[in-house]
C-alpha cells in the first residue's frame, strides 16, 4: 500500500499501516510511486519485478546469498548489500551482462533474484551496474549490453588458424620425400608440431602432451596393432598419412565453428531473459555447431582420402576429430581441466589396448588381449580409436552440454 493510506486490494484499513516483512526490500525505503518504482533513496529504474506471478520475497525468509547479504547489512535494502558483496565485479564489469554471469558463477538463480523482487538475474544485474558510479561518478541507468559481432578476423588470427593446415602439408610432403627411420621420425617430429598448434590458447597441462600422443598414435597407431596379434612387429610397419593431414587442415574449420558458437551464444545471451531460458537455446546451438564442424572434417578427410589414394576416413579419425574439437571448445571457454582429462581418457584407452596385447604373449594371458581382438575382428584396427575417442568425445560432449549452457561461460567471450 501506498504512504497516502489507500489500501491495496485485499489490504489492511486506511490509516493503518502493518510493519514491513523481513524479506521486503522497501523496508526503510521512500515514498513508493504508483507505477512500483521509489524515491529518496528506492531503486533505480533499472529495477524491473517479475510481471504476473506474486511478489516474491514478502514475508518470506531469504535463501543464499541474499539471506547472508541481510543477515549482515539489514533488510532495508538488499540489493544493496548484495552490491556491497559483490561490488568488485559490479565495478569491473562492462556491461550488466558480466554482473549476471558472475553472480551465476556465485550460485545466484533467478529464483534468488526474485527475492530482491526481480524477475530474473539479468534484471537484477541491470540494477547492480545502474548503481556502480562509473569513471566520471555518475550512474548509468543502463547500457546497451555488448552484444555485436565477434571481433573481425585479423592477419594473426587468419594464419594461426591455416598454421596446422600447413604444418600437415610438409608433414605429409616430408614423408613422401624420406624412407627408413628418418621418415618415421618426420612423421613423429610433424604429429608433435601438430599437437601444439591443435591444443588451442592457453591450454591445461598435459593438454599437448595428450594431443601429441593421440596425433602419432593416428599416425602409427593402426599399423602398429595389426601386426602385434601375429608376432609382429617385424619390421617397420606402414605410416597412415591421411588422417594426420585431414585434422591438420580441419584446424581451420575448427576455429570459425568455435568463433560461430562463442558469437552466437554472447547474443543470445544479451537477449534471454532468465538462466534457464538462455540454457534451452545455447544448448542446440552447440549441438548444431558439433554437427557442423563434425561434417566439414568428414568431408576433409574424405577428399584428402581420395587425393592421396587411402579411400573413405575411418570412424578413428573422424572421432578424434570430433574429440579435439570439443577439447579446444572447452579451453577457450574456462574449462581447461575437463578437456584435459577427456584427452587423457582417450590415451588410456589407447595405451591399455597396446598393453593388452603385448601381455597376451605371455603364459597363461590369452584373455587379455580377447576385447582388442573382438574389437579388431569388428572393426579393424580403426575400431580401437573410434570406440576410445568416441566414449571421450561423448563424455566430453555431454559435460560440454551442461557447463556451456552457463552464462558465466561466455562472460567477455566474443571470440576464440
Amino acid at each position: 500500500m501506498s504512504d497516502g493510506g489507500t489500501p491495496a486490494a485485499g489490504g489492511p484499513a486506511r490509516g493503518v499501516h502493518p510493519a514491513p516483512a523481513a524479506g521486503d526490500s522497501r523496508a526503510g525505503h521512500g515514498r513508493t510511486t504508483g507505477g512500483g518504482g521509489t524515491t529518496g533513496g528506492g531503486r533505480t529504474a533499472g529495477d524491473r519485478t517479475a510481471s504476473g506471478g506474486r511478489p516474491a520475497g514478502r514475508g518470506e525468509p531469504l535463501g543464499g546469498q541474499a539471506r547472508t547479504a541481510v543477515t549482515r547489512f539489514g533488510s532495508a535494502d538488499p540489493v544493496k548489500a548484495l552490491l556491497h558483496r559483490h561490488r568488485e565485479l559490479c565495478e569491473r564489469a562492462v556491461d550488466p551482462l558480466e554482473i549476471a554471469a558472475g553472480l551465476e558463477a556465485h550460485g545466484v538463480t533467478d529464483r534468488t533474484a526474485a527475492r530482491f523482487r526481480h524477475r530474473d538475474v539479468f534484471s537484477l544485474a541491470e540494477e547492480l551496474y545502474a548503481r556502480v558510479p562509473r569513471g566520471d561518478g555518475t550512474r548509468h541507468g543502463s547500457a546497451a549490453p555488448a552484444s555485436g559481432p565477434a571481433t573481425p578476423w585479423s592477419a594473426g588470427a587468419l594464419l594461426l588458424a591455416l598454421l596446422p593446415g600447413a604444418l600437415g602439408l610438409l608433414t605429409v610432403a616430408g614423408l613422401t620425400a624420406t624412407d627408413g627411420p628418418l621418415r618415421a621420425a618426420v612423421g613423429v617430429a610433424g604429429a608433435l608440431g601438430l599437437a601444439v598448434a591443435l591444443a588451442g590458447p592457453a591450454p591445461a597441462p598435459g593438454t599437448r602432451a595428450w594431443t601429441g600422443f593421440l596425433l602419432i598414435y593416428a599416425l602409427v597407431g593402426d599399423g602398429l596393432l595389426a601386426e602385434l596379434p601375429a608376432g609382429g612387429p617385424d619390421g617397420p610397419w606402414p605410416l597412415d598419412a591421411p588422417p594426420l593431414l585431414g585434422l591438420a587442415l580441419a584446424a581451420a574449420p575448427a576455429v570459425w565453428c568455435a568463433r560461430l558458437f562463442a558469437t552466437r551464444a554472447r547474443r543470445r545471451l544479451a537477449g534471454s531473459r532468465g538462466l534457464a531460458d538462455f540454457a534451452a537455446g545455447t544448448r542446440p546451438l552447440l549441438l548444431g555447431v558439433v554437427a557442423l564442424y563434425t561434417a566439414a572434417l568428414t568431408g576433409l578427410l574424405a577428399l584428402v582420402g581420395t587425393v592421396l589414394g587411402a579411400g573413405p576416413p575411418g570412424g578413428g579419425a573422424v572421432a578424434l576429430g570430433v574429440l579435439l574439437f570439443l577439447a579446444r571448445l572447452l579451453t577457450v571457454h574456462g574449462y581447461r581441466g575437463a578437456a584435459a582429462s577427456g584427452l587423457a581418457a582417450a590415451c588410456a584407452v589407447h595405451g591399455l589396448a597396446l598393453a593388452s596385447v603385448l601381455a597376451a604373449r605371455l603364459p597363461g594371458c590369452d584373455l587379455l588381449a580377447r576385447p582388442v581382438e573382438a574389437a579388431f575382428s569388428a572393426g579393424g584396427p580403426a575400431a580401437v580409436p573410434a570406440l576410445a575417442c568416441g566414449g571421450a568425445a561423448l563424455a566430453l560432449l555431454g559435460h560440454a552440454t551442461a557447463v556451456l549452457g552457463r552464462a558465466s561461460a561466455h562472460a567477455g567471450t566474443a571470440a576464440t
